[in-house]
């Protein structure tokens, strides 16, 4: 899983002992370079800290939590009496989850927060809602898969697929069939709609946003995918449905493979 790691150095450090068996690191130096990661990287948990620019604030922390309140966010920092104003309106905010440098930032504690946080990521949601269907696939295919779902970006071709989970292509296309899913490559596509409409409900992001981190080469790919699996465009995505509901559309055609997507395997 990507996080984003906008504190300072010794704290990313600090971070990637504790927990990069599990998570994944991307250090921003100022709240800039924060926002472009965010628009632009598959970030499923940002790690922040008001003292990022060496003065308390809390507004470039707000910006986020209202551009991206989807985003689990944690605030790192070094507990000063400048933070103390500074805590309480991000606390106004939602953000629940404080670790104090030097102070309770032990590895094991850094581990805890970050695996509560990654609980609410979108990838985790939408991994917790397919669970079921893709548990009588075999062990392997189905990590592959998870991962696909974490990072749909990352994972999309069946060819990719199958070489990631270590079978050949119909081998893999057998157990999707087998166990009532649709073809490999719709299940891949599917899964990268159902995530392009999760991030489409925050309002920081743009239509070439989600096309980016989820690897399109053209927008119009993502548009008629968004009418083949929903019946939408990809703005309209953004209006018409809630993440729950996107998905009940799409699980329905999960479990009638002989309705047909039309998109050919």
């Amino acid at each position: 899983m990507l996080v984003l790691a906008a504190v300072p150095d010794v704290q990313v450090q600090r971070l990637r002992r504790a927990t990069a068996a599990r998570f994944t690191f991307v250090h921003a130096a100022n709240w800039g370079e924060a926002l472009a990661v965010i628009r632009s990287r598959p970030v499923e948990v940002a790690v922040v800290d008001p003292l990022l620019t060496g003065e308390a604030r809390a507004l470039e922390i707000e910006r986020l939590r209202l551009l991206f309140p989807s985003l689990p966010l944690i605030l790192y920092t070094s507990l000063t009496p400048q933070l103390a104003s500074v805590l309480l309106v991000l606390g106004q905010c939602g953000i629940r989850h404080v670790v104090f440098s030097r102070f309770d930032d032990h590895p094991t504690r850094l581990r805890q927060v970050l695996e509560a946080e990654s609980a609410g990521a979108a990838s985790r949601q939408l991994l917790d809602q397919l669970a079921g269907h893709l548990a009588p696939l075999p062990t392997e295919l189905r990590w592959v898969l998870e991962e696909a779902l974490r990072a749909p970006g990352q994972v999309q071709t069946v060819q990719h697929l199958a070489a990631r989970a270590r079978v050949d292509r119909r081998t893999c296309e057998r157990w999707f069939s087998r166990v009532g899913l649709p073809s490999p490559r719709q299940f891949l596509a599917a899964a990268r709609v159902l995530y392009a409409h999760r991030l489409l409900q925050d309002p920081g992001f743009t239509i070439e946003d989600v096309a980016q981190r989820l690897g399109y080469m053209q927008v119009k790919t993502l548009q008629q995918h968004a009418r083949t699996y929903l019946g939408l465009t990809a703005g309209e995505m953004r209006l018409s449905l809630a993440p729950v509901e996107a998905l009940e559309v799409v699980v329905r055609r999960f479990l009638r493979p002989s309705e047909s997507l039309g998109v050919a395997s």
